[in-house]
């Protein structure tokens, strides 16, 4: 996948690759201080741009709607992930659960301005109304899609008899319903799927569209188990020895000279306090995540071998980023899913891993793999919004980082601009609020966002906004689920460029910024309809 000179190939538009992958944490790359093995996004990482300072929604479908359209979730149809949305938010303009007729994807302009669209993986933004909102509904010409957003990583979960706990998953292959080979791993069946598209394409001359986005390694923890092999021990020390030591990692890659005092890890037992056997279990469940990491790497190093074989690698745009931060919840504990755990699962020690087991994270391993932020999905904090990311291709300046302020709306603007297409939306639907990062990831410009720019999230009523160096957060009790002493139901301040971490709450020191940034936050709940109960 030897990289050219950018002037062989930018007078033609380029081939556009997005990768997402689900959940997972800022630091879990080894291109960020983690440990999985993943030399193919390595590779791209050396052939083009880190990128420190990528933000998104704290949740995956809110996430994917910004990404399809540009525009904030609330606008698009998205307002709430459909699985959490509240009495007060259900039926309003905006919580229609699927993106709504205002709305126009990224794959509808780039179709419509010549280029053939495909998309593989894990869709999640029309689980109410599927047949409208599907990819082949809203410009994916090819595509093969998991409907909701979660499902067995090995397809053991597609009939009543073997439904998981949200269900039967179902799938959508070009518009039709379909089902996942079952045996086969997810991210293998997802590569194969758009390598069949891009393959299928070979003699076709249009420049391609590509949408791949992984389920991994989102619960449940599920790996081929000689991969899982590969991590055995590594993570026996626990969470905590895990975040030092990619912190030292992080230190000698320089990603944290802005940071002072990395978040501290909440909630639950120090590793030191937990019995041997269940010190057993959570680094088990560490290694197959770390293996979840290396199959979907494997995987998409298909999927850009295939680009080389059919030519168009060489000419291909490439962004790769996880839709929020780590997941937080441990599934055994929680009520109505510790009851089908317990039921439907088989977790003993030598099985978990396997396609009829369910495991997931739990707190302190998320808040490890967030490092060095506070924080997890679902919360506005960085630990739930700050995620990894990368970009490459001919147009993108090699071997470089960025920090500057990225923000999941910006990927629709930016690919409109590498394709040469008009950025205007039409009459009746809502326009762009991303901006393009083309001039950032080609090296010739600074910063995408303007200092005083106001940037701001909502999800669940947690809520969050940005301006320069200042971020204000507003966490709902749900954060007494993870630790007692993390303050509730009021605004928190913090120096985002000081203090990353979001370790020093400056709301007393500094009311009067704190003031300016509720006030912004309001004024965009008003121009995005946020839904929001007035006593809360």
């Amino acid at each position: 996948m030897a990289n050219t000179t950018k002037t062989d190939h930018t007078a033609k538009r380029p081939n556009l690759l997005v990768v997402v992958v689900d959940d997972m944490g800022w630091s879990d790359l080894r291109a960020f201080g983690g440990e999985a093995s993943t030399r193919h996004l390595d590779a791209l990482t050396a052939r083009g741009v880190r990128l420190t300072n990528f933000h998104t929604s704290p949740v995956c479908s809110t996430t994917r709607a910004m990404l399809m359209t540009g525009c904030d979730h609330h606008e698009v149809g998205l307002g709430c992930m459909v699985e959490i949305m509240t009495p007060e938010q259900r039926g309003k303009p905006g919580y229609e659960g699927y993106l709504n007729d205002r709305s126009v994807t990224i794959a509808e302009r780039l179709r419509d301005a010549g280029y053939h669209t495909l998309m593989s993986g894990k869709w999640h933004m029309g689980v109410k109304k599927p047949y409208l909102s599907m990819p082949a509904a809203r410009g994916f010409e090819r595509s093969f899609a998991l409907v909701q957003g979660e499902h067995n990583h090995y397809g053991a979960d597609q009939s009543p008899e073997t439904a998981g706990y949200l269900g039967v998953s179902q799938y959508q292959h070009d518009g039709m319903e379909a089902r996942f080979p079952e045996g086969a791993y997810s991210s293998d069946c997802f590569a194969d799927r758009m390598i069949e598209f891009v393959t299928a394409a070979k003699d076709d001359p249009r420049p391609l569209f590509g949408y791949l986005a992984f389920t991994a390694p989102h619960s449940p923890l599920q790996a081929p188990p000689g991969l899982i092999a590969k991590y055995r021990g590594m993570y026996d020390d626990g969470p905590e020895a895990m975040r030092e030591k990619r912190l030292a990692r992080m230190r000698d890659m320089g990603l944290l000279a802005a940071l002072a005092t990395p978040a501290e890890i909440r909630g639950g037992q120090h590793w030191n306090e937990l019995p041997p056997e269940q010190r057993r279990l959570e680094s088990r469940k560490m290694e197959i995540y770390a293996a979840m990491i290396e199959a979907m790497d494997d995987a998409l190093g298909r999927v850009l071998e295939s680009l080389e074989a059919t030519g168009r690698l060489d000419n291909t745009e490439i962004i790769f980023f996880s839709d929020n931060g780590p997941a937080g919840s441990l599934r055994e504990a929680a009520p109505g899913w510790r009851e089908w755990i317990k039921e439907h699962a088989d977790n003993r020690f030598d099985n978990i891993g396997r396609a009829n087991s369910y495991v997931s994270m739990g707190p302190r391993w998320a808040q490890a793999q967030a490092a060095p932020f506070f924080l997890f999905k679902r919360y506005t904090s960085e630990g739930g919004v700050r995620t990894c990311g990368l970009a490459c291709g001919p147009r993108i300046k090699a071997r470089t980082e960025s920090d500057a302020f990225l923000h999941v709306m910006d990927i629709a603007p930016t690919l409109l601009e590498f394709a040469g297409v008009d950025a205007s939306t039409p009459p009746g639907k809502i326009p762009l609020r991303g901006v393009s990062a083309a001039p950032v990831l080609a090296g010739t410009q600074a910063e995408v966002h303007a200092p005083d720019e106001r940037i701001a999230w909502e999800l669940a009523y947690c809520r969050g906004v940005r301006k320069g160096d200042w971020k204000a957060i507003f966490l709902t009790r749900a954060a007494h689920n993870i630790s007692a002493d993390i303050p509730i139901n009021r605004w928190l301040l913090y120096n985002i460029a000081r203090d990353p971490g979001e370790t020093t709450d400056l709301s007393s020191a500094e009311p009067g910024k704190l003031q300016d940034l509720i006030a912004a936050w309001n004024e965009y709940a008003r121009e995005c309809g946020v839904v929001v109960p007035e006593n809360l």
